[in-house]
């Protein structure tokens, strides 16, 4: 039998700093390019490319997630949380210098080197959040964890509201000419993760505990490949349907038909493996499968109401891009103060499913309150009932995996934590997705209706990437929207365009909305175990396990 180990609690704070300074740099690692994206794309000519940016990077972070886990129960945290790091690390460097050598064989032009950095860069953040988790479970006792969850929410509010900030500074005033040789002030926006990595690998390499392999074996490779086809080509399936191609088309199909066949291979290859990359009779545990399903439903939900909604009120509202992020400001107020909270009170009970009940109650009453918004809707009429859903998430940012960690023995830590997060990544995927494709319909049809009540405005079908369009360059050249109000046409078809927005968000709030309340009935499936006052080295009965 595996004896937990003991850590002393100076080793274990140090540890603690060092891995949030890693959460914060995975969390940033999005936001923080958000806002140089536009300058990017006209730096290195690369607008068709504009979305693989960003996909490149969720793409691969994702499907490595469960890989990560893998490999740190079966090396120990601390080496494979280094590989990722230095990964990470690498992918950053890279992308601050695309371009800078002109084209290169095989990667062609700068915006294609920029993608294939951004996914080396994703391919190491995946194991930013996988292992960071898993090392705090391995440090606390689940319910001494608890009160940690407020600090890793407070880190994620950070990420969201200083991120945009630093990454429109650095690109409007970080342009430096060394040595006759002009560097672009985005170029630093990446290249600012590198002191900070280098601090917390550092800490770690100092303070942070030996953490011992949890598990043995070794990596089932089939298997693994076989999760990164399958998922890959789901995931490619999710982004592309209904944007560069339609249901239908061939590529979709062909996509989703890969998928399928590699998804039910890796099933067959987990049976058959002596050591599987996701153990099957995990499965066979009620509380990693309500709380997992739970978690991806929320993620869902959460993803598409909050990705479009600065969009919402910058184009449907007509609010600079500033004064959205301060609207959104009130929703990350809410989720650190609630998580911190809610930490503090699991610690304290030893219990987490009453506040997970609680917050996703205050969570659904928060997203039906946001299906009552409209064009002229008050910035603070929309930052309170923001508030509420910002609340009501709190507890779901660490209870889901709490309870997942507080069920699964030692030996499978990695592997439960990584299963948590690869479901949400998964979930915010399809969630941005599927909320874009009601977004599409629902503005297609609003658009039309509208324009036929008003002949003399003739409106073209607009898509996402429109809006998208609209929203920089108003907030670019603001005198653009006194201009387009004194015509009388092009204001009523900003009126058109306005109504029909905010019309068509509704929609997609309303189905994140029906997705809460499944979501809601699988928290209430979860078992209410409490929480373990010290790790546990043996694996539970079986008995225990449905218990």
């Amino acid at each position: 039998m595996q004896e937990p180990q003991v850590f002393n609690e100076a080793d274990r704070r140090l540890t603690l700093i060092s891995v949030l300074i890693v959460f914060l740099l995975s969390a940033m690692s999005q936001t923080v390019v958000a806002t140089a994206m536009p300058r990017i794309v006209s730096d290195l000519s690369g607008l068709h490319l504009y979305a693989w940016a960003t996909t490149a990077y969720l793409l691969a972070s994702t499907v490595m997630v469960p890989i990560w886990g893998k490999l740190g129960d079966i090396y120990g945290r601390k080496p494979i949380l280094l590989t990722g790091i230095g990964i990470f690390l690498g992918g950053s460097w890279l992308a601050g210098l695309a371009g800078e050598f002109g084209d290169l064989p095989l990667l062609g032009g700068g915006m294609v080197q920029l993608i294939t950095a951004r996914a080396i860069q994703g391919i190491g953040g995946g194991a930013l959040f996988t292992i960071a988790f898993a090392i705090i479970a391995d440090l606390y006792a689940p319910r001494e964890r608890a009160q940690f969850s407020g600090l890793f929410g407070a880190v994620f509010g950070v990420a969201s509201i200083f991120g945009p900030v630093i990454g429109g500074f650095f690109t409007d005033h970080g342009t430096v000419e060394l040595a006759g040789h002009v560097i672009e002030g985005w170029r630093w926006v990446f290249y600012v993760n590198v002191p900070f990595a280098l601090a917390a690998v550092a800490m770690i390499l100092i303070k942070m505990p030996a953490l011992p392999p949890r598990g043995e074996g070794r990596i089932d490779f089939v298997g693994a490949a076989l999760i990164v086809v399958g998922f890959t080509t789901l995931l490619l399936a999710i982004t592309w349907g209904g944007r560069d191609y339609g249901w239908g088309s061939p590529m979709i199909l062909g996509l989703l038909a890969t998928a399928g066949v590699s998804l039910v291979a890796f099933f067959f290859v987990q049976k058959a493996v002596w050591d599987p990359i996701l153990p099957l009779e995990m499965f066979q545990n009620r509380t990693f499968n309500t709380a997992n399903g739970a978690a991806f439903v929320y993620s869902m939900a959460f993803m598409g109401v909050t990705s479009f909604l600065p969009l919402y009120m910058q184009v449907g509202q007509g609010v600079p891009a500033t004064r959205s992020g301060l609207t959104m400001l009130a929703l990350m107020v809410g989720l650190v103060a609630s998580s911190t909270l809610n930490g503090r009170l699991v610690t304290k009970t030893g219990v987490y499913k009453p506040f997970m009940i609680g917050g996703g109650a205050v969570l659904i009453l928060g997203v039906f309150s946001l299906c009552f918004i409209g064009p002229d809707t008050a910035t603070l009429d929309l930052a309170w009932r923001l508030l509420i859903v910002g609340i009501g998430l709190g507890p779901g940012q660490s209870l889901f995996s709490l309870a997942v960690q507080n069920a699964v023995p030692m030996h499978q830590l990695g592997v439960a934590t990584s299963s948590g997060q690869f479901v949400r990544q998964i979930g915010s995927t399809m969630g941005v997705a599927l909320f874009g494709a009601i977004l599409t319909w629902g503005l297609t049809a609003e658009l039309g209706r509208l324009s036929a009540a008003n002949p003399a405005v003739q409106m073209e079908t607009l898509e996402l990437s429109d809006l998208q369009q609209m929203a920089m360059e108003r907030d670019a050249d603001p005198s653009q929207a006194a201009a387009r109000a004194a015509d009388p046409v092009t204001r009523a078809a900003d009126q058109i365009i306005r109504q029909s927005l905010s019309t068509a968000v509704v929609y997609g709030i309303m189905f994140s909305l029906g997705m809460l309340l499944i979501g809601f009935v699988l928290m209430l499936m979860i078992p209410g175990v409490p929480l373990k006052d010290s790790h546990t080295p043996a694996p539970p009965k079986p008995a225990e396990v449905e218990a």
